[in-house]
């Protein structure tokens, strides 16, 4: 990708030379070039970051653009234009998603250039955007890589453990086969983790190259309104990709070990995720038909995240052509009470159903849905296929069950079956 927007912006600005530089405390360093001006810097090569402009944005953060280094009063007497030889010069900063610096987009040329423009600026700053979501990601496959060869590991050692162990069927035996089926199946989500991340994260950046190669091809000169429609398309991807990362995040921290328990009211758990959906609710005009949800023994913020994903998932869903309607309703149950054949006999539940009349899905697909990247309308509402498999873990994480009934064109209900007693 990095390549591709360097030589959009050679392309686009006229300037010669273009390049992401790590920046830190003492080192410049180049991580990529495009480099029409004999510069000499390629990947890998180093500036004493003290003869450079980048040093003082890694301090205060913010972008340097001149247009003309001889007729800038902040820059014509600097020591870096003069060193380099360069009369324009433009710096983006790249902030990663921690807030942390890791250095910069820059562009330089020996000439007078027009770069305080908006289309040029707002160029920059989306692709140190892109850069930096970019970095996210590669570091996202490195550290699930670094993962699962760990977690294989600890698995082979509780196998080990495990076989030597096979004569008594002591307690602590039994917590050790159990931990080997978590790291079984912690296992196999982490390689669905790596192929998404290898895979699936690619094709926002694939389009990012398609609508850039637009630019490149029959906008180079000036951005025109189909070079501008080109941008929204990456800002599209660009954001496309950075919530399917947000939702691998968030699936990472509803680990089954996390279980802190509390008795909270649902319901002003319930008002505080429909207030943060406020936005969404009023665009499809959502009606809501809600009894009292009362009080139960729950891990708060992960019910939140459970109530938000069910709610954000019928909307998604909907009828573009319908107002939609949401039901969501409890009760105190005996297993006897229900057809659901996963519930332990003779325990009571509390039994939550949020309903819809949406789109709905076939009821073939009542278990695939809960899948992770498992989405079956991408298509048309780009879902992550996330959602729903993080709902099905927070329910686990409560010993409980979840059951998904739908028809096709009129709506679908999940209903959630919690134990009352949580002992």
């Amino acid at each position: 990708m990095i390549p591709k927007l360097l030589s959009v912006i050679c392309q686009t600005t006229g300037m010669g030379f273009a390049a992401v530089a790590r920046v830190t405390e003492d080192r410049w360093i180049t991580c990529a070039s495009e480099d029409h001006l004999e510069f000499g810097l390629k990947p890998g090569d180093e500036l004493q970051v003290k003869t450079t402009i980048c040093d003082s944005i890694r301090d205060d953060r913010k972008p340097v653009v001149i247009d003309n280094v001889s007729e800038d009063p902040d820059y014509r007497d600097h020591h870096t234009p003069a060193m380099y030889k360069l009369q324009s010069y433009i710096s983006m900063p790249i902030i990663r998603k921690d807030g942390s610096f890791f250095g910069t987009l820059c562009a330089i040329d020996p000439k007078p250039n027009s770069l305080k423009t908006f289309k040029v600026t707002e160029m920059f700053t989306l692709f140190a955007d892109l850069i930096s979501f970019h970095i996210e990601a590669i570091e996202a496959v490195v550290e699930s890589e670094t993962m699962l060869q760990e977690k294989n590991t600890l698995l082979e050692k509780t196998r080990n453990q495990k076989n030597e162990a096979e004569k008594s069927k002591s307690d602590v035996e039994q917590k050790l086969i159990e931990k080997n089926i978590s790291l079984e199946k912690m296992n196999s989500e982490l390689e669905a983790f790596n192929y998404i991340s290898s895979h699936d994260l690619q094709e926002p950046l694939r389009k990012i190259q398609l609508f850039t190669g637009l630019i490149e091809n029959g906008e180079s000169e000036n951005l025109s309104e189909k070079g501008k429609h080109a941008f929204d398309k990456i800002r599209i991807s660009a954001y496309r990709m950075q919530n399917l990362i947000n939702d691998l995040l968030t699936y990472s921290k509803t680990k089954f070990d996390e279980r802190k328990f509390e008795t909270k009211d649902l319901n002003i758990i319930l008002k505080d995720v429909i207030d943060d959906l406020t936005e969404e609710i009023q665009e499809k005009k959502v009606k809501f038909a809600i009894e009292n949800l009362g009080k139960l023994s729950i891990i708060e913020f992960q019910f939140r995240q459970l109530l938000y994903n069910l709610i954000s998932n019928s909307i998604k869903f909907s009828k573009p052509e319908k107002e939609l309607t949401i039901t969501i309703s409890s009760k105190i149950i005996n297993s006897l009470e229900s057809d659901f054949a996963k519930l332990t006999p003779n325990t009571e539940y509390y039994r939550i159903s949020v309903a819809d009349d949406g789109i709905g899905f076939d009821q073939v697909y009542n278990e695939r849905i809960f899948g992770l990247f498992q989405a079956l309308h991408t298509k048309t509402t780009k879902s992550t296929g996330i959602g729903l498999t993080i709902v099905k873990r927070i329910v686990e994480n409560h010993k409980g069950f979840i059951k998904a009934k739908g028809i096709l064109n009129e709506g679908a209900t999940f209903e959630i079956f919690l134990p009352v007693n949580m002992s």
